[in-house]
């Protein structure tokens, strides 16, 4: 989730559970430390541009490192808060602990997959129930948290977690009848799925992206679940062959391994890119849902030397009216 997200349910724990007195110094705390695993974004290589993708939602992010996480952050902040504020060592450490807690699950709801169970396993956990921005869900958890610290009413922290659990279980809700149009939308097309995933849109849990894959292909459309259903058909790419898409590759090289590390954070979605031939992308994400128009890719070049990597490229340009599509979609009939 983003940062303010991670953030304000990171307080909304410790403040639930604290003496009224307390309720400000916990959301602060709780706060901070609750966005504290995002700092593994700082583990990155200028040589390895695919570095980062290994080490982000990874073990600080894992529910074995939560004790980890919450110590960390109480040795750094309690001297510069909760000392100042007349909290114990203790007091500290588990407000802190408490909203280090919250960070992990929260992302393990989004669609980027958080390895939870890390070092025993580098599976990617993503129950794809919460977009990684969603107002809706932010807006009244913030508005909880700061009436809970300004009033000292640990109450409305409570109310405010109330509500996050009932948006995570309504948007389970949604992804499962997302689902069902998915697999009905395959059986009309004679196609039996090897798998298929529903993923939130951005910022709302009522259209969704489906995804699904079969022998030679995935699929990708968009449907709108819940009280007035609809499906927004999309489109169809080959899956990745190497052989096939880039024989040129050396098998050997660095950046046939970067693929493999590329298809391994991608959960196998990788497709070569309709648009630009020697760049592989991630089908999972698209700002229109039910377009292959990757957030994410890496480019191969065959001039490359044997040891060096392949290219990672961000694409998020939204100049081409996709807030208003993704809009229609949501308001339409």
């Amino acid at each position: 989730m983003d940062p303010l997200t991670q953030g304000v349910l990171g307080a909304a724990l410790p403040q639930a559970s604290s003496a009224p007195r307390y309720a400000a110094s916990a959301g602060l705390l709780g706060f901070l430390a609750g966005m504290a695993a995002d700092l593994d974004v700082l583990i990155r290589s200028g040589s390895d541009p695919l570095l980062f993708l290994e080490y982000h939602r990874q073990f600080t992010h894992s529910l074995i490192f939560i004790p980890v996480g919450g110590i960390i952050c109480a040795l750094v902040l309690h001297a510069v808060l909760g000392k100042r504020r007349g909290l114990s060592f203790r007091q500290t450490w588990l407000f802190c602990t408490l909203g280090y807690a919250t960070h992990a699950l929260l992302d393990a709801c989004t669609t980027y997959g958080t390895m939870l169970f890390w070092p025993f396993s580098d599976a990617r956990i993503a129950w794809n129930t919460i977009s990684i921005i969603d107002p809706l869900f932010t807006v009244p958890l913030l508005l909880a948290v700061v009436l809970a610290a300004r009033r000292r009413k640990p109450i409305y922290a409570r109310i405010g977690l109330v509500w996050a659990l009932s948006y995570m279980a309504l948007g389970l809700w949604q992804r499962d009848g997302a689902q069902d149009m998915g697999y009905a939308l395959a059986a009309q097309r004679g196609h039996t799925p090897l798998r298929l995933e529903a993923k939130p849109s951005f910022a709302n849990i009522l259209v969704w992206k489906i995804v699904y894959e079969t022998d030679d292909r995935f699929y990708v459309d968009a449907v709108r679940s819940g009280l007035a259903p609809r499906v927004f058909e999309g489109a169809s790419v080959q899956k990745l062959d190497i052989d096939r898409d880039m024989p040129w590759l050396d098998q050997g090289s660095q950046q046939a391994m970067d693929i493999e590390r590329f298809r391994w954070f991608s959960n196998g979605y990788i497709a070569r890119d309709p648009l630009h031939a020697n760049r592989v992308i991630d089908i999972r994400y698209s700002m229109i849902p039910n377009e292959v128009a990757p957030l994410w890719s890496i480019e191969l070049d065959p001039r490359r030397a044997r040891n060096v990597h392949a290219k990672y490229l961000v694409h998020r340009d939204t100049s081409n009216g996709e807030p208003a599509r993704i809009w229609s979609m949501l308001s339409g009939p």
